[in-house]
C-alpha cells in the first residue's frame, strides 16, 4: 500500500484550485425552463451571473424550438422577458434563432444585461419585437428563483 505525504506547497496549490473552482461555480446560476405546453419538445436554460459592474448577465439557450410561424395562432418571433421584484416585467429582446444543415431543430440564443435582479425568465411568441408588455402566448418559463 502506497501512502502520500502532502507538503505545505501541495496543500496550498490544492486549496487554491478548490477555492477557484468554488468561486467560479458560485458566480453563476443555471435555471432550466419548465416543459412547454405550446412546444413540448423545446428545452433550454438561463444562465445568470453578475458582471464587474454589478449588472446581471443573462444567457438564454433553447433547443428544439418550433418556428413561430408554425404556432397556432401563427407568430413572427420569440421574445425573452425578465420578471423583477420591484421593477416589473422587462423585455430583454428577441431570441435569435438558427436552424442549420446539421441541426435537427431550431436553436435560440440571447445574451442580455440588466441592472435589475431577475426573479423569473419567460419566452413569449409575438408579432413585434419592440413591445413593452408580453402577449398571451407563453411558450417557456422558469420557476421563480432568488
Amino acid at each position: 500500500m502506497r501512502t502520500f505525504k502532502l507538503t505545505s506547497p501541495a496543500i496550498t496549490i490544492y486549496s487554491g484550485i478548490l477555492l477557484v473552482g468554488l468561486s467560479l461555480s458560485s458566480c453563476s446560476k443555471k435555471v432550466n425552463f419548465i416543459t412547454s405546453q405550446v412546444v413540448p419538445a423545446a428545452e433550454g436554460y438561463v444562465k445568470i451571473s453578475k458582471d464587474d459592474n454589478k449588472n446581471f448577465t443573462l444567457d438564454v439557450e433553447v433547443k428544439r424550438l418550433a418556428e413561430p410561424s408554425r404556432l397556432k395562432p401563427s407568430k413572427e418571433l420569440y421574445l425573452v422577458w425578465m420578471e423583477t421584484k420591484s421593477n416589473g416585467v422587462k423585455n430583454l429582446g428577441q431570441l435569435n434563432s438558427s436552424s442549420g444543415f446539421f441541426s435537427s431543430g431550431l436553436k435560440g440564443l440571447l445574451h442580455a444585461v440588466s441592472p435589475f435582479k431577475p426573479e423569473r425568465v419567460f419566452i413569449t411568441a409575438e408579432d413585434q419585437a419592440n413591445i413593452p408588455y408580453p402577449g398571451a402566448q407563453l411558450v417557456l418559463t422558469t420557476k421563480t428563483f432568488k
